[in-house]
């Protein structure tokens, strides 16, 4: 089993800033990807941003050279920077890590936080 805690979700105003945290214990993978994934009401769940474990990263067109997501190994956590914020970047955000174990995919949800922007 994987479970990830995530953190750092709140409310900030149009243009600031925000860092989400998400703690990663369980099954140790060396292969794996992780990323966050948001949902706003009414909305499907979308893709924000992943990183693998080769630190290679990919971000949704909406959110590239505002947010950065990074993994501290040490610390088993990922983080997702946040820059810039709009009132569009409202939703739940939720941290997810992926990874083949024994033939099977794996696939990890954390409980999600929440990123609320005023304008």
């Amino acid at each position: 089993q994987v479970q990830l805690v995530e953190s750092g979700g709140g409310l900030v105003q149009a243009g600031g800033s925000l860092t989400l945290s998400c703690v990663d214990s369980g099954i140790i993978s060396s292969i794996y990807t992780m990323g966050w994934y948001r949902q706003a009401p009414g909305k499907q769940r979308d893709l924000v941003a992943t990183i693998t474990n080769g630190g290679i990263t990919n971000y949704a067109g909406s959110v590239k050279g505002r947010f950065t997501i990074s993994r501290d190994n040490a610390k088993n956590t990922m983080y997702l920077q946040m820059n810039s914020l709009k009132p569009e970047d409202t939703a739940v955000y939720y941290c997810n890590k992926n990874f083949w174990r024994a033939g099977v995919y794996r696939d990890y949800w954390g409980q999600g936080t929440q990123v609320t922007v005023s304008s």
